[in-house]
């Protein structure tokens, strides 16, 4: 994975300024990656693979019209972030925080039973796993992004919150939000495109491998906040170019492998031996292993809850990819742009948008990372227009549908792309017989 140049995380007190530049790294002379000034020439009527290019009816002086637009958008919403948006956070931080402490508290007598069934433990566990989405999900990942920061709160900060998730914060903003959110949907760039793992774009090169990635997808959704800390410590990377690393490099991995392990086990040590362990005196190894049941199936639930809301604002069905060939010179304009036609929404009510960490608002965190979460409802409608004024798509649909599209891509695209006069099967045989001279599965097309 091709990796952004580290950027400075916001300070206390720097001011937000622009979105599109907070978002984006910055080059090693300092200035933004987003400084090309000239509109790029007209954009491709179609797309490498054959298809139609949604934005290629656009000129390049449009373009950058339409990010000038976008920036009114965003300056508006930045210059009247209030009071009112500081209480909202700081609700959501006590309510997740009430019901954490209530949940477990409760399945202190989760070995109870009432008629046959135990209701501590059903209620605690359902408390628990909605007080774990909501940590992860509105606050975790939201105060990472630096949503909070313009609020000098150093409880509720970018540079020192630490979330209830076994990925270290600091590894994770830097995968997340200096590499995915500068490079979002470019393939060769940005790694969160299938995660390394999954092929949801037909001009992803096909490999054996994807074969099998129905079964991956449904392990990496059960196992996400893992795979997530696997992701961000870029354990790929390093077990394919091991042996060509330098001594330095082989010691920062093992610097961030340790600080993964160290937060993997304090999670552990929280989940499955304390809170068990406080469950002993009300009622044995009985109510100890109610708990420790309780707290594996709420991180399940958080992990397939955080993983859905996720591929479906990534993958749905009409979500665009791009070459990597022009972004290192592509304007303003043009990065808005990317971000648009690179995300999807989730409909639905406020209830479900706060706990999709108002992810569900895809498209509008995509354009505007920094913005406060309880705002994006607020300009979802004048972004769902100034779409429709120029003729973009408006990826949006309830969770059940844009989940749905996203396993058909997931069967879909685990076979190659048809080719005219080849069978699939045929390029499969063909494929598996060179991996096995090779004996490397799942390199070669």
């Amino acid at each position: 994975m091709t990796l952004a140049p580290e950027r400075p995380l916001l300070s206390p007190t720097e001011p937000h300024h622009v979105g599109a530049v907070h978002a984006a790294a910055a080059h090693h002379d300092g200035s933004t990656r987003i400084r090309n000034a000239t509109p790029a020439a007209q954009r491709p009527a179609y797309k490498k693979s054959g298809r139609p290019n949604p934005a290629a009816h656009l000129t390049p002086e449009q373009i950058e019209e339409l990010g000038r637009e976008l920036d009114a958008i965003q300056r508006e919403v930045m210059d009247s972030r209030n009071a009112a948006d500081a209480a909202y956070i700081r609700r959501i931080i006590q309510v997740q925080r009430s019901l954490e402490l209530g949940s477990r508290a409760v399945l202190l007598f989760s070995g109870v039973k009432v008629k046959g069934i135990r209701p501590a433990w059903w209620l605690g566990t359902a408390g628990l796993s909605l007080a774990k989405i909501l940590e992860n999900m509105e606050i975790g990942h939201n105060v990472l992004h630096g949503q909070w920061d313009w609020m000098r709160d150093p409880k509720i900060h970018s540079q020192r919150w630490e979330w209830d998730f076994v990925s270290p914060s600091k590894q994770w903003q830097h995968t997340h939000n200096q590499v995915h959110h500068t490079y979002t949907n470019v393939l060769g760039r940005d790694n969160d495109l299938g995660y390394g793992i999954l092929r949801v774009d037909p001009d992803q090169r096909w490999s054996l491998f994807f074969l099998f990635q129905p079964l991956w997808h449904i392990g990496n959704a059960l196992m996400f906040e893992y795979s997530i800390a696997a992701y961000d410590l870029e354990l790929g990377g390093y077990v394919a170019r091991r042996k060509r690393m330098s001594a330095e490099e082989k010691a920062a991995f093992r610097a961030k492998a340790a600080e993964t392990l160290a937060k993997v086990k304090a999670q552990a040590t929280k989940d499955y031996l304390a809170h068990p362990a406080m469950a002993l005196p009300f009622g044995g190894p009985s109510n100890a292993w109610h708990t420790l049941t309780a707290n594996i199936v709420a991180n399940l639930v958080r992990n397939v809850w955080a993983n859905t809301v996720i591929i479906c604002g990534h993958f749905p069905q009409g979500i665009e990819t791009f070459d990597n060939t022009d972004i290192d010179t592509e304007t303003r304009g043009e990065w808005y742009l990317r971000q648009m036609l690179g995300s999807g929404n989730i409909s639905g009510s406020k209830l479900m948008h706060i706990m999709t960490g108002n992810l569900s608002h895809q498209i509008e965190h995509h354009l505007w990372p920094d913005m406060p979460s309880n705002r994006y409802a607020e300009v979802a409608p004048k972004v769902k227009a100034l779409m429709a004024k120029y003729d973009l798509p408006y990826i949006e649909g309830p969770l059940l549908k844009q989940a749905g599209s996203v396993y058909a891509k997931v069967v879909r695209y685990s076979l190659p792309n048809k080719v005219e006069g080849r069978r699939r099967r045929d390029i499969i045989r063909l494929a598996a017989k060179k991996a096995w001279r090779s004996r490397s599965f799942g390199r070669f097309a």
